[in-house]
């Protein structure tokens, strides 16, 4: 008898075990957008959306705990405002659970919450509640509140052939301090749902090729990138550090022709740095040759 053995999270990998959640996932009719992009989108009232998203960060996965607490506190807040800004929205409200090693001192919690609250009262986030708890390392979870006016919402799913491609600033190097130190782009997604009709959008927290993939998956067409275009940050090492190291937590955003030339008429910074095409051409890189390379979406996985 052949015995035959359960297959491992790591064979099924991390978007195969969100897919098996997902196909399990039942909603009722106050859930407009559920599992699969930025945020979930929530019913609200006549003129708003209600935005829902949560991220955790984890001592030896997102950080190490040799680092400022000050900065973990604050990136924990910093990643789930990114999450709503690619929606369009606003962050309004959040609760916090911590699982805490029971020798951890007083002061570097001290410092942690500092973090959270100094960048919640930037953003004027109402810090409501939470939970906290031992554990063998420092685990943050952040579940945050926004809004969105209804015409104003993005998803991922709105790309279409034609739309130029653009992100809000350079990628590559973040390990070196930015993801602990980056800025969430609230105010350039305000901007841009101001002013122009944004067909689809993502923040980049798992490298440029796996979120544009996220992209082109949910919108049902293909890419092709520019590498002479890809804005490089001054620590990145090359151009596959662009691609697929991550958590840079730019916005990552599709235009039509049209508005894309009012971009460049209004001189906003945005970089455009490839064009969407059919789905057949699936992800594409033109590099500086000229010569067109067949890109498979990679970056960051936990598993």
């Amino acid at each position: 008898m052949v015995k035959i053995l359960p297959m491992s999270i790591a064979k099924l990998g991390e978007f195969g075990l969100i897919e098996r959640f997902q196909r399990q996932i039942k909603t009722d009719a106050s859930v407009i957008k559920g599992s699969g992009d930025d945020c979930a989108v929530l019913a609200y009232d006549k003129n708003f959306f209600q935005l829902f998203t949560c991220d955790m960060l984890v001592e030896g996965v997102d950080f190490s705990h040799k680092e400022n607490p000050y900065l973990i506190g604050r990136k924990s807040i910093a990643v789930s405002i990114s999450d709503i800004a690619a929606c369009g929205g606003t962050p309004r409200h959040c609760v916090i659970s911590i699982g805490i090693p029971r020798k951890t001192s007083i002061e570097f919690m001290d410092k942690l919450f500092k973090g959270m609250l100094d960048l919640a009262k930037i953003y004027k986030i109402n810090l409501v509640g939470g939970d906290l708890s031992s554990a063998k390392n420092l685990v943050v979870d952040v579940s945050m509140l926004g809004i969105v006016e209804k015409k104003n919402l993005v998803l991922r799913s709105g790309a279409k052939a034609g739309d130029i491609i653009f992100v809000t600033g350079s990628l590559g190097g973040s390990i070196k301090g930015k993801h602990l130190k980056f800025t969430p782009r609230v105010k350039e997604s305000a901007t841009l749902v101001k002013n122009f009709k944004v067909n689809a959008m993502i923040d980049i927290s798992d490298g440029l090729s796996q979120d544009l993939g996220h992209i082109l998956n949910a919108s049902n067409v293909g890419a092709i990138i520019f590498e002479d275009l890809i804005p490089l940050a001054n620590p990145a090492r090359n151009l596959d550090d662009a691609l697929v190291s991550g958590e840079d937590f730019e916005l990552l955003f599709t235009l039509s022709p049209k508005d894309a030339k009012e971009v460049f008429k209004k001189k906003f910074k945005f970089f455009p740095i490839g064009e969407i095409v059919d789905k057949k051409y699936g992800l594409r890189l033109m590099d500086k040759r000229g010569q067109e390379l067949i890109l498979e979406p990679k970056g960051y996985r936990h598993f």
